[in-house]
């Protein structure tokens, strides 16, 4: 029995050492699959990145006289008043912030240079400072106290200036030593930084649109003139003024374009509800990408969040700025119906670093926090083992955008953002519910059993302003109960 027993301890180790060898054969000369990117490595796009959250410690206010009697039954251990071996110079009314001691329990920590120890807490303060922070943040790394550094529009930049924090000198490693002067290292993000929100983006509304719409009370037209309208406007892609001569040319309808464009934002403010709370049924595979408009020759920006399973928009949002706000209030509204994320979720994006600042800021809520990671596809080639295998995915969202610049470059750009909203949902309502899909056998993405039974299109939107209708009436009175 002992010599099986030796023997097998012989084969063991001999297969240890075969397995050795050969894990050292391949990390010499066989390359293993590239699945960072190159450029993740380097010093110059260390900017983009998001980090990880800091360490926050809650300073909690006590009672002296509880502490010294909490020392004495838990350990045996009597904290007696400070011994002076000279004069003291500390002010009579000066008392600790923490845990109210008073003048016998505190001496000066650092001599002459003002900072005063708490000899029961143990906290170390300055009576000429404001003691104001119940909560503070620490450096992940070296836990370091964070420096507040800058006030931005909405969060707060909170920054480790530690020098000899492991953070920092790993990102120091990176640098050229041609740039590693004082100077020429700032050209690069080299300490943790932590952004702290000021704004909660979570309680906006996301069904926001212009105020000043029409009434669907018709004193000339009607609603099928109405219809007919959005059908040559939106489906058609036809500007107003175009869409106004289509009338008078086809039908002998005078409708001037200022009144196409009153109703455009009219039916917009109906259906809006209906695309925004339709439950898409989400997949386990989201793709978000952002893409730039004109209102009034100034650069704008449009989110759209699309499922990759069944192509629908699920989010999307128009802003005049390319911040993390308008990308949290655009995947809010994607995630508006999911509770628990599904397995093996996906969230696809291009390197901005928005998403994933985004996605953190999902983590940190409240109620029903989201966990999850951007998956990021850098570049326009295939470079690492990422980008190749999301790369469809990316490319499915791009395809949108094209599908809706063809239908926005024919106005010119909008005249302002109300335009820029109202002419956004009509296209969005038009893209998920009415217009058939190649790659959907040319049927709609997300069929509604009401508009099949309309036998053309301009009654399809009638049926579509009835379904917002209906929606905005059970939104009021989930809001009265």
């Amino acid at each position: 029995m002992s010599s099986i027993i030796t023997y097998l301890l012989t084969v063991i180790h001999y297969q240890y050492k075969q397995i050795c060898w050969l894990t050292l054969f391949i990390a010499k000369y066989i390359p293993l699959k590239q699945w960072a990117h190159d450029d993740a490595h380097s010093p110059k796009y260390q900017k983009f990145k998001t980090d990880i959250l800091p360490k926050v410690i809650n300073y909690e206010i006590w009672d002296y006289n509880e502490l010294i009697q909490y020392y004495k039954e838990r350990y045996n251990y009597t904290v007696k008043p400070v011994n002076r071996r000279s004069e003291c110079t500390i002010p009579e009314d000066c008392h600790c912030p923490r845990c109210s001691a008073p003048l016998p329990y505190l001496y000066k920590n650092n001599g002459s240079k003002g900072q005063i120890l708490c000899k029961v807490c143990q906290t170390r303060f300055n009576p000429e400072n404001k003691y104001n922070q119940p909560l503070k943040l620490r450096c992940p790394y070296c836990a370091n106290a964070l420096v507040h550094k800058k006030d931005r529009k909405h969060f707060i930049v909170h920054k480790c200036v530690n020098s000899k924090c492991s953070y920092y000198l790993n990102n120091l490693k990176k640098v050229d030593k041609d740039d590693q002067a004082d100077y020429g290292k700032n050209k690069y993000k080299l300490h943790y930084i932590y952004r702290e929100f000021t704004v909660d983006f979570f309680r906006m509304d996301l069904d926001s649109l212009p105020k000043n719409a029409s009434s669907l009370k018709f004193s000339k037209n009607n609603a099928y003139i109405m219809s007919l309208c959005l059908t040559l406007h939106v489906n058609l892609g036809l500007s107003l003024r175009k869409t106004s001569q289509a009338l008078k040319d086809l039908y002998n309808i005078n409708v001037s374009h200022t009144m196409v464009a009153n109703y455009a934002k009219t039916a917009a403010v109906v259906i809006k509800p209906f695309v925004d709370h339709y439950d898409y049924n989400v997949s386990n595979t989201i793709v978000a990408d952002e893409t730039y408009i004109k209102v009034r020759g100034i650069k704008g920006y449009i989110w759209f969040i699309m499922d990759a399973v069944t192509r629908s928009i699920i989010g999307y949002r128009v802003s005049d700025n390319r911040g993390v706000g308008p990308c949290i209030m655009a995947m809010a509204m994607a995630f508006r119906h999911i509770k628990k994320l599904p397995e093996k979720f996906k969230f696809v994006a291009d390197g901005y670093s928005a998403y994933p600042l985004a996605a953190q800021q999902f983590a940190l809520k409240d109620e029903n926090p989201l966990n999850f990671d951007i998956t990021k596809v850098i570049g326009l080639t295939n470079d690492d083992a990422v980008s190749k295998e999301f790369r469809p995915f990316k490319q499915m969202v791009e395809r949108l955008n094209r599908s809706f610049k063809a239908t926005y470059r024919c106005s010119c750009g909008y005249d302002n953002f109300d335009g820029a909203n109202y002419a956004v949902s009509l296209w969005v309502a038009y893209y998920n519910f009415l217009r058939p899909h190649q790659s959907k056998s040319y049927q709609v993405l997300n069929p509604v059993d009401m508009l099949n039974n309309a036998d053309n299109m301009p009654g399809k939107w009638q049926l579509l302003i009835f379904l917002g209708q209906q929606t905005i009436l059970n939104m009021q009175k989930d809001q009265s109960a």
